[in-house]
């Protein structure tokens, strides 16, 4: 039993070691920045010397990066963005040479906030030019010139700030394939290749079997950026994960569009393209689940007020493999092997579809008629309805 003087003195000491080890922390942090300054200033002094690209003097675009993506833990300063987009804008053939520097920037780094400046610096370009620019960083990342390696953090994996600076990569590898139409919203960048399934009309077949496996692809990207790998404190990460999410907002409205013109086309496709469409409903299926956690989890971690959160439809497998089994008993039974050559309409699906005990009671000869199916069970387990904010946020640091 200690007297009240050892205590005392116990107390003390305790309170010692906590301010120094704070204050080591402090010095550690002090330092870091003191050394990134001189690393930025002797990057500055480097640029305005050597950045020649084909006979043309691009240091100051150099230098507008090395400032934008400095040591700092600030977020990308205002300035320095619109001062690469005007001097970009004013420099012909200079695209080229801004990804080869955001590149080079990224790869050489071995610090977490200035890989992950730099990240968000691809993504802030990718939302503040205008459509040329954007197609010309496009260009540039399709010939290798833009690059988004994290190679060099791979030892440091175990660091969540690190996952996340992974993450985040790979999303933006995505993000690239992706365009601000007119409208302002994402829509994925669409190849002029032919289609395999002509058996609906042309705008159902580009959304079902074009953008509705791109918007899956984008999906899984915003699934691998966890929130659990980002701290409070850490405003670069939580800026980044809010971007993210807003986009994945605007994506999921067109996700949701692609599903339900999928279940109401499905009766009209070949049995080929029904086999596909099964294989999408139940990967749609588990993403459904996964996403309506990810922002379940979001929600309390990222510091956002400004996140207006879709209403998540969860698809149920029940149901996905409701339509699998029916689409076997039609093509057994030789019902409509092929788009209907004679007129006949299959039964409507977009709002209702069968459930399996009902289905499994027309397969096995209980219902005669299989146009005449009855159906009360939603391909949703809750209702159709999306809430999602018609108005366009502006893009965050």
């Amino acid at each position: 039993m200690l007297s009240s003087s050892e205590t005392c003195l116990h107390n003390f000491l305790q309170i010692q070691r906590k301010r120094k080890k704070k204050m080591g922390v402090d010095i550690q942090g002090k330092l870091r920045l003191a050394l990134g300054a001189v690393k930025d200033q002797v990057s500055i002094g480097k640029a305005m010397i050597y950045s020649n690209h084909e006979g043309k003097d691009f240091s100051s675009i150099e230098v507008a990066v090395v400032r934008a993506t400095g040591h700092d833990s600030g977020p990308i300063d205002d300035k320095h963005m619109h001062e690469i987009l005007f001097l970009v804008s004013n420099s012909a053939g200079s695209i080229h040479f801004l990804a080869e520097r955001i590149s080079r920037r990224l790869g050489k780094t071995r610090d977490n906030l200035v890989a992950l400046k730099t990240l968000s610096l691809i993504h802030r370009l990718l939302r503040g030019g205008n459509r040329c620019f954007e197609q010309q960083l496009r260009s540039a990342h399709a010939s290798g010139h833009l690059q988004m390696s994290t190679r060099c953090f791979l030892r440091n994996i175990s660091d969540p700030s690190v996952r996340f600076i992974h993450k985040y990569a790979a999303y933006l590898e995505e993000r690239v394939g992706w365009v601000i139409n007119q409208a302002g919203k994402l829509e994925p960048v669409m190849s002029q290749g032919d289609l395999e399934f002509r058996c609906y009309d042309e705008k159902s077949i580009d959304m079902v079997f074009r953008k509705l496996p791109k918007c899956q692809v984008f999906v899984d990207r915003v699934l691998d950026c966890s929130p659990f790998n980002i701290l409070p404190s850490d405003n670069l990460a939580q800026a980044a994960m809010s971007n993210t999410l807003k986009e994945s907002f605007q994506v999921y409205e067109t996700y949701c569009e692609g599903v339900a013109a999928l279940v109401n086309m499905f009766f009209d496709l070949t049995r080929p393209a029904r086999a596909l469409a099964c294989q999408i409903l139940k990967r749609a299926s588990q993403q459904s689940q996964e996403l309506h956690g990810l922002y379940e989890n979001c929600k309390p971690i990222i510091e956002n007020k400004n996140l207006d959160y879709p209403v998540v439809q969860i698809i149920t497998m029940d149901h996905v493999m409701a339509l699998e089994q029916f689409s076997t008993y039609i093509a057994t039974s030789n019902s409509s092997s092929i788009l209907s050559k004679n007129g006949s309409t299959p039964p409507p699906i977009l709002d209702s579809i069968t459930k399996s005990t009902k289905l499994q009671a027309a397969i096995e000869g209980d219902e005669k008629d299989a146009g005449n199916f009855s159906c009360s069970s939603t391909l949703f387990s809750c209702t159709l309805e999306t809430k999602i904010s018609k108005v366009w946020v502006v893009f965050e640091d």
